[in-house]
């Protein structure tokens, strides 16, 4: 019998919370962040956010912008970008902005959005889960073509959600033919965007097993691996030409409890062929505090210590 494939190298990324004011903390948890070594830092792209509502909360934007700012090397990123509250004109501009600040150090998180504070913060309803995946479904496309097509010719488009006239994005992206898309999905319509317009694809693991036994809960990340290989040969795409993102924190594994707990978990994910897993940054007094010396020697020794 072959021998198995060897797994995908996997890399390590980290979330933090844009709760910090930049000239109380905020600025040295990103240059600190590089220090580590984290391959990419993200940041959550909302109004405001759970348990946070009633806290300090900045915009993501500006928070990545100010980040690449100051650093060099650490890629940047939203985890995730959702039409909640964005518009793909608007934000096409302001993604090939920060672009060009970090010098094309930028992926952009996208999902279809939640029924959290984002969902009704500009006045209306909330949309149910149907009608955030069919203007996700719209979203998506339009962004990509006004981030790759927005040149003298511009981009015109009159969707059900959606409109462009003539829109114009000069330079475009640093990074060509425009910046990378991680697109967050569970359900097929997400699974097949993704693997028609992400350059990698974003999960928390499987809603049905939220609730679950870690093995159950891999066995559900496991069945969403599958269900992209298939959404993939759908749309005439090799499954590992797209990158597989774990964001950590929602299962019933906890890789921050110890240095052991996070091999086992990394070591387990990228069998599956994840490429990338996400740790959160420590927030003491919240649901994601944890030992930052702890934290900050899984940054340091984690990846090390998987087998080869």
């Amino acid at each position: 019998m072959a021998d198995a494939p060897p797994a995908a190298p996997l890399r390590l990324s980290t979330v933090i919370l844009p709760v910090r004011r930049w000239s109380q903390g905020g600025r040295q948890v990103w240059e600190r962040a590089e220090e580590l070594g984290f391959h990419t830092a993200y940041t959550y792209d909302h109004l405001s956010w759970r348990s946070f509502r009633d806290q300090a909360w900045f915009g993501a934007i500006p928070t990545l912008t100010a980040a690449a700012a100051v650093t060099d090397r650490l890629r940047l990123g939203t985890m995730v970008t959702s039409p909640n509250f964005r518009h793909p004109v608007t934000l096409a501009k302001e993604l090939i902005t920060l672009d060009d600040v970090a010098d094309g150090r930028v992926t952009l998180g996208i999902g279809a959005g939640g029924s959290g504070f984002d969902a009704t913060a500009l006045g209306h309803d909330a949309w149910t889960p149907r009608e955030r995946a069919d203007r996700f479904a719209e979203f998506v496309p339009l962004l990509d073509r006004l981030l790759t097509e927005g040149g003298p010719g511009g981009v015109s488009f009159t969707g059900d959600f959606y409109s462009a006239r003539d829109v114009r994005n000069i330079p475009g992206c640093v990074q060509r033919p425009r910046l990378p898309f991680a697109v967050a999905a569970t359900g097929p319509r997400g699974m097949r965007l993704a693997a028609r317009h992400g350059q990698a694809w974003v999960t928390t693991g499987d809603p049905a097993t939220a609730d679950a036994s870690p093995k159950e809960a891999m066995d559900g990340l496991a069945r969403q691996v599958d269900r992209l290989a298939g959404a993939c040969a759908e749309a005439g795409r090799e499954p590992g030409a797209i990158g597989k993102v774990l964001l950590t924190g929602f299962t019933p594994h906890r890789p921050l409890e110890s240095l052991d707990a996070f091999v086992d978990l990394a070591g387990r994910v990228r069998e599956l062929g994840f490429t990338e897993m996400l740790v959160h940054w420590p927030i003491p007094d919240s649901v994601f505090a944890a030992d930052q010396d702890l934290f900050e020697r899984i940054a340091t020794e984690g990846l090390a210590q998987l087998t080869a």
